[in-house]
């Protein structure tokens, strides 16, 4: 359904920190696992570890946004301080400057975003994270991108990218980035006809089940979405029905209920690989994952 929309202005992005982690005990009960460091490659071009956060800021940066919201829990002093420009610890080791090569582009990050914080004092779920964030969004478009995984691509932030457009460009109010898998019943679904777009196929979603028992689709969601504020009102007008665990799915649902539109993009090999760290597989995968590709720079094998 066509309908007006406003300009937006650039984009911004929700970044969510405020999960307890309880699949990764008991390494989480002094470390997030947000902070757990995965591989990329260095300005020297050698594999170099960053907090899985860190990667998720760079991909961002990679789609155009420059203004971020960081959603954490009560525990977020420890982000807040790896997000911090430290002079006087370059000024420490100074000695040694091949070692600070990578807190200089840390810092050379930084000097180019602007990130604000909010707080999620109690788990209520993803959706509830989202609000805590919507003081610093407003009607514009946004990506939100949960910060225990990584999206990992040959060119960071290309897919976000192709995703904010797609908004635009189709007048949707919810683009998802999914992929396939073996066993969708683990997962949110979707459903919905394959398209083609100016920039490559989407599916029109249709339906969103989450763990379906019989599934009747193999496109399960990752933590990646691009939104425009409508989804805002959703999951508050949600939250009087789910007070207390609101769901991202809950404000997807409910668009589709209103009648909105609501695109999915899916993740094909060649375009890269979704890597979650909130188990301890999963987070072994990804070690490997990036190390591989921060040592020879393809996604192959």
């Amino acid at each position: 359904m066509s309908r007006p929309r406003t300009r937006s202005g650039p984009p911004r992005a929700v970044v969510t920190l405020a999960g307890e982690g309880t699949r990764m005990l008991p390494a989480t009960r002094g470390l997030r696992k947000e902070m757990l460091p995965l591989f990329y490659r260095g300005t020297a071009g050698s594999p170099v570890l960053a907090p899985v956060v860190h990667h998720v800021l760079r991909t961002l940066e990679g789609a155009g946004v420059h203004e971020m919201v960081l959603v954490v829990g009560t525990d977020g002093e420890m982000v807040r301080r790896y997000f911090e420009t430290d002079l006087g610890f370059l000024h420490r080791h100074r000695q040694h400057p091949e070692r600070l090569r990578e807190t200089e582009a840390l810092h050379a990050l930084l000097g180019r975003l602007r990130l604000h914080w909010a707080v999620q004092r109690e788990p209520r779920g993803f959706g509830h994270a989202v609000l805590r964030a919507a003081p610093f969004l407003g009607p514009d478009r946004f990506l939100l991108h949960a910060a225990d995984a990584v999206l990992l691509e040959p060119s960071p932030g290309k897919l976000p990218g192709r995703m904010l457009a797609l908004l635009e460009q189709e007048e949707a109010d919810a683009v998802l980035l999914v992929r396939r898998v073996k066993d969708p019943r683990r997962y949110g679904v979707v459903e919905g006809p394959r398209r083609e777009g100016r920039h490559g196929p989407y599916l029109e979603v249709n339906r969103m089940v989450e763990k379906p028992t019989h599934p009747e689709s193999p496109w399960a969601a990752t933590a990646v979405y691009a939104f425009t504020g409508e989804l805002l009102s959703r999951l508050r007008a949600k939250a009087r029905e789910h007070p207390r665990e609101l769901e991202v799915t809950d404000g997807i649902n409910g668009l589709l209920s209103a009648g909105r539109r609501v695109l999915a993009v899916p993740l094909e090999p060649h375009d890269g690989e979704w890597l979650s760290v909130g188990s301890p597989e999963g987070y072994l995968r990804a070690l490997e994952r990036t190390h591989r590709f921060a040592s020879t720079g393809t996604l192959a094998g």
